[in-house]
């Protein structure tokens, strides 16, 4: 089941944080089932990472989709709420929600350092877009998914389980997993489905400037957890795969309130990476 033409087609989406990396491929795979696709970021201007909303929603035009720009900072609460305010002016309805914004070159400093060696500052980085930014987006969402038995993916991590990264990455997805079965709980009888994915390494624009070694190779060493081939790595597409199974499966409510690895989703579902792998480096 790669790529669902028309599958979504009269569907609205959201997906924060996709001018680039997960968030784009997440789109642009709801874009390729025929959703129209809201994408939220900062970035209206290319950075050093290459990436906007407009070029995001461009793609998702392309691919089959409408693609809907929206410049937002998700520490800013009002545009959050303007966001789902002229979603619900424009379809008074919202059938997925992807709470993906995070801020990876930030975190990337901290990779690997004990807890007391990772300032306060790093807290407040992880937790108010990794979590809280979470939080907002649904709770401004909820009354339009109520209206359609819709869908929340929460993009978590197996940090969530076992170490990854440092201290606070670890609290902040268990968090975020904690998050995804109490607002579960609450919507229970509402008819909308609530989980978290989680992605293995994937591949994305900030990865993809780890330049190749005299073998070919491009490897990229985690302190502490080991050294990966990110040839084996998954592609951005991969977990947006995922996403469009969940929303297209009538049966997705067994689902919610837990959390889900892409590759087990793509065992289950029968879809597979861009290149027909079904990557599992986690």
């Amino acid at each position: 089941m790669n790529g669902i033409p028309e599958a979504l087609s009269g569907k609205i989406a959201v997906v924060t944080g996709a001018s680039r990396g997960i968030g784009k491929g997440i789109a642009l795979e709801l874009g390729a089932a025929g959703a129209t696709v809201y994408v939220t970021g900062r970035s209206a201007t290319p950075g050093r990472l290459p990436g906007t909303v407009q070029e995001t929603a461009a793609a998702i035009d392309a691919a089959g989709g409408v693609g809907v720009p929206f410049v937002c900072d998700h520490h800013d609460d009002e545009a959050v709420q303007r966001l789902f305010q002229q979603i619900g002016d424009a379809h008074q309805r919202l059938d997925v929600l992807v709470n993906n914004v995070y801020n990876s070159p930030a975190a990337a400093r901290w990779l690997g350092k004990p807890f007391w060696e990772v300032p306060p500052k790093a807290w407040d980085e992880t937790f108010d877009i990794g979590v809280r930014s979470h939080y907002v987006a649904s709770a401004f969402a909820a009354p339009l998914l109520i209206e359609s038995g819709g869908l929340i993916v929460n993009i978590s991590s197996p940090g969530a389980q076992r170490y990854m990264h440092n201290a606070v990455y670890g609290v902040a997805k268990t968090a975020l997993d904690r998050l995804t079965a109490d607002m579960a709980h609450n919507l229970a009888d509402t008819g909308v489905t609530v989980v978290s994915l989680w992605p293995g390494i994937v591949d994305t624009e900030l990865l993809q400037m780890v330049p190749a070694d005299a073998q070919g190779q491009r490897l990229v060493t985690l302190p502490g957890e080991g050294t990966y081939d990110l040839a084996e790595a998954e592609s951005p597409r991969f977990p947006g795969r995922a996403v469009v199974a969940l929303a297209t499966d009538p049966a997705r409510r067994s689902r919610t309130g837990s959390a889900w690895r892409v590759a087990d989703l793509a065992d289950a579902y029968g879809f597979t990476d861009v290149d027909g792998r079904v990557p599992r480096a986690d």
